[in-house]
């Protein structure tokens, strides 16, 4: 339980395990040296950062364990955040364990589609970047980078090059997230679901399928993101008010990415003491003083 009457609380962040630029061990104490009280480690489709994570923790920080997971639905790109779930759970283990082999499969295709339209790439450059995790498209664009191809990471996510739809954009498998909440929620997790007015990213979840979500025990739903002007936040909580779900606010940062952003948004002290309430498949930790 939080003692502070006003912890600072970011519930969604990246690290070098999936496509942050940032190691665990980084990301944790820069957290506290934004002054945040609690940050959820929420790497893409894996758990591998946890570990370097908590050995690193500073005195002062609650880690809550966490990921996104990759869903799809109608051929559009859906994020799920998952919380304080058992990382062992078979059911679960087995779709994030297919989920990032097909990443390392697309991310091939990707690459051979680059190199056919002219960008000096290999695969193991690629590799190199994501450093034993997750191989995404992030990588692909700072190799694009790298390769004098576009000048910023941003520039290789249009139409010309990886963006949905693009030159050389390749699907992949990617979880229902109907099914994915139900995952989570066998884990003893939490499921909330990310940046889901992203209108600059081209990524709107109809209101319909959010009151699906919440049907099959979605927990809540992020509002408070940079990829939402004032009118999407405000249509989401008045949704989530509709729907009983609970509203978090995290940055998504990913580091040099998207310009270390820790701390900026934040979500509730009673929103999150909702959620440690309510999930049951793992705990946060805090790091006492050394």
């Amino acid at each position: 339980m939080l003692t502070d009457r006003h912890p600072r609380i970011d519930l969604h962040s990246h690290s070098s395990a999936s496509d942050g630029t940032q190691p665990p061990a980084d990301v944790v104490r820069r957290a506290r040296d934004r002054g945040l009280d609690v940050l959820a480690l929420t790497d893409h489709d894996t758990v591998a950062g946890h570990a370097a994570a908590i050995e690193a923790l500073p005195a002062g920080l609650t880690l809550v364990p966490g990921m996104e997971l990759s869903c799809r639905r109608g051929g559009q790109s859906i994020h799920l955040l998952a919380y304080l779930f058992d990382p062992l759970e078979p059911d679960l283990l087995a779709e994030c364990a297919r989920i990032r082999q097909a990443r390392v499969e697309r991310a091939k295709a990707t690459v051979e589609r680059l190199t056919e339209l002219g960008v000096p790439l290999t695969w193991e450059q690629v590799a190199d970047l994501a450093a034993g995790g997750p191989v995404g498209r992030p990588h692909i664009a700072r190799a694009m980078v790298a390769a004098g191809a576009v000048a910023e990471p941003a520039l290789a996510f249009t139409p010309e090059w990886i963006g949905t739809g693009g030159r050389a954009y390749v699907s992949r498998y990617a979880l229902d997230p109907e099914r994915a909440v139900r995952l989570v929620r066998a884990a003893g997790g939490a499921a909330v679901l990310a940046h889901p007015k992203a209108h600059k990213r081209g990524k709107v979840v109809p209101d319909e399928w959010i009151a699906e979500l919440a049907g099959a025990g979605l927990f809540g739903v992020e509002a408070d993101h940079l990829d939402h002007d004032a009118d999407a936040r405000r249509h989401l909580r008045a949704l989530a008010k509709e729907l009983g779900l609970a509203v978090t606010g995290s940055s998504d940062d990913h580091g040099e990415l998207t310009g270390h952003r820790l701390g900026c948004e934040t979500t509730a002290a009673e929103v999150y003491e909702r959620l440690t309430a309510t999930a049951t498949g793992a705990r946060p930790i805090t790091a006492r003083p050394r």
